[in-house]
């Protein structure tokens, strides 16, 4: 599919200094799912447009691992990385070594959701483009829920009730290994958005508020925390407590759970010709809790270009060919990423093709951030905490309570006078 894309990009995108002189650049990327052969794709694209060529710096899996090269080679001035491939909440951080993108990206920027836009704006600089927004779902077992007479949960208690009953059932009639849910249960930045959405869900708020303060020791967060610590070792597998991304969609796509948390990419996957659930699930927003409703991390990624960089013209013109209109709607093709510009999701290609792309604008729209804004420089050490915390708790390690009056002295600590 992307190769046959590569003609139609190449002649809508304008690239400004196509072929007047040839660079060497470099990107820097994470690996989920299918995202390094997706962007090799579009990267040969580019360089047939551009005459320009390009190399993948490949990351670890782990967005915490990525985040924590990223700011070594930054802060070193380093010149061999010419693009980086940031998450949402990486702006405020690593902001004073990007170039500023407001004024060689004006004639474009108005294409993208102003929040995106916002999210990645620091003191009046645009450090990076959006590349594609992320929001979780919940995946469910279309045949197993209708073989066993159970509706799609829309509570996380209901959720927990309905798994067990299917994984039990489905372990008495022979299938050992079936799980009733797997999510993303490892210390890494991962579990801080499934522990937000738990406690956001719950209504217990978002760790810290917008306004900076510090939200997270109360006792619907506790419950929330205490709920999840429930759920290892009987409807999810002990293991989850090392689970990211891809340990996830392993079991799920194996055909050995009920639910599964994870982003939009594992829905194509689970499509795949050679999936043993192709056509076998579907994917709804996440549960509520308790008198709260439905919570999805605000996720996603974007482009920024590093002032390091002595390329940085090419550079641009990679980042404007990689975040326009023509290629997220590739991406969201080929790999269900979701589109930051709005008119995408109404594309009849990406309707009829990609239907989890088309109907989770809403979810998108209305998904919680994580507080990286409020927190600004400190949001690394502040999420550190609280996954610590959360991951402690789903171990059985102190009770959510006990590790949450912990994390506010923390984060107090980390915060002093402010952030």
């Amino acid at each position: 599919m992307l190769k046959a894309f590569a003609a139609g990009l190449i002649a809508a995108t304008i690239l400004g200094n196509a072929g007047a002189h040839a660079e060497t650049l470099s990107i820097a990327l994470g690996s989920v799912g299918r995202d390094v052969d997706e962007m090799r794709g579009q990267l040969d694209a580019f360089e047939k447009a551009s005459g320009h060529k390009v190399t993948i710096v490949t990351m670890p899996a782990s967005t915490t691992d990525q985040f924590g090269q990223y700011r070594l080679w930054l802060s070193a001035g380093n010149k061999d990385v010419d693009v980086y491939r940031t998450d949402v909440i990486w702006a405020p951080q690593l902001a004073a070594n990007l170039v500023d993108l407001s004024g060689p990206m004006k004639d474009v920027i108005g294409q993208h959701l102003p929040a995106v836009i916002q999210s990645q704006t620091v003191d009046g600089k645009l450090v990076a483009m959006p590349l594609f927004a992320d929001a979780p779902a919940l995946y469910y077992r279309k045949d197993l829920l209708e073989k066993h007479g159970r509706q799609v949960p829309k509570t996380w208690a209901e959720l927990t009730e309905t798994a067990k009953f299917v994984q039990d059932a489905e372990r008495q009639g022979g299938n050992a290994q079936m799980n009733g849910f797997v999510f993303q249960g490892a210390a890494y930045e991962g579990l801080t958005c499934d522990a937000l959405e738990w406690i956001a869900s719950n209504g217990g708020g978002q760790i810290v508020s917008p306004e900076g303060e510090i939200t997270v020791n109360n006792p619907k967060a506790a419950a929330a925390l205490d709920m999840a610590h429930g759920w290892v070792g009987t409807i999810a597998p002990q293991g989850v407590l090392g689970y990211m991304e891809e340990e996830s969609r392993g079991v799920w796509q194996t055909g050995n759970a009920v639910f599964m948390r994870n982003w939009p990419y594992a829905y194509p996957l689970g499509n795949a010709a050679d999936s043993p659930i192709k056509g076998k699930f579907d994917a709804v927003p996440l549960p509520a809790g308790e008198g709260g409703q439905s919570a999805a991390c605000l996720g996603g990624w974007n482009l920024a270009i590093s002032q390091y960089s002595e390329h940085k013209d090419a550079a641009i013109e990679l980042v404007k060919f990689l975040t326009s209109a023509e290629a997220q709607k590739s991406r969201a093709l080929g790999t269900a990423r979701l589109p930051t510009i709005p008119s995408l999701y109404e594309d009849p290609e990406i309707v009829a093709q990609q239907p989890l792309v088309a109907k989770w604008k809403s979810v998108f729209e209305n998904a919680t951030p994580r507080p990286s804004a409020p927190t600004k420089a400190k949001y690394n050490e502040v999420s550190q905490q609280f996954w610590t915390a959360a991951n402690k708790t789903l171990a059985g390690q102190g009770d959510g309570a006990t590790n949450l009056q912990d994390l506010e002295r923390q984060l107090r600590r980390l915060k002093r006078n402010a952030w």
